[in-house]
């Protein structure tokens, strides 16, 4: 298992790992296989999506932020229940196929560390397995 650490800034951004993600993909010398990217935090998640135009990630934090306020009355008495409900919405993990070395992402697809509780120092855990031979 690989880590990635990451300094957030702001209480809610999504940061492009996927140069991160690649390095280590390329530090591992794996041909091809699958790489799991996991986020082990709760108010915290991982996603792939465009990372072409910036506006998209923008629109997502806005619909997610109309989708499930701050401060909309939750049980939860850290301040963050808003944030948990995010990441969970999000998600923890991602696969992706490495073929030739490479991540097998689409023309226009990058991974994205998603925070919803920051600033923090976060973590993001790699699992490389190689495929398996005929």
């Amino acid at each position: 298992m690989r880590t990635i650490n990451i300094r957030t800034s702001r209480r809610s951004e999504m940061v492009d790992i996927t140069a991160l993600v690649e390095e280590e993909v390329r530090a591992a010398d794996i041909t091809d296989g699958i790489c799991m990217v996991f986020v082990p935090h709760t108010t915290a998640g991982i996603t792939i999506n465009e990372n072409a135009d910036p506006s998209v990630q923008s629109d997502i934090q806005s619909v997610l932020t109309r989708l499930i306020p701050a401060g909309a009355g939750y049980a939860h008495l850290e301040g963050n229940a808003d944030s948990h409900a995010k990441a969970s919405l999000m998600g923890s993990s991602i696969l992706v196929i490495v073929e030739g070395g490479r991540l097998q992402l689409g023309t226009w697809q990058g991974i994205f560390f998603c925070e919803f509780d920051g600033p923090r120092n976060r973590k993001v855990w790699i699992s490389l397995t190689p495929a398996a031979l005929n």
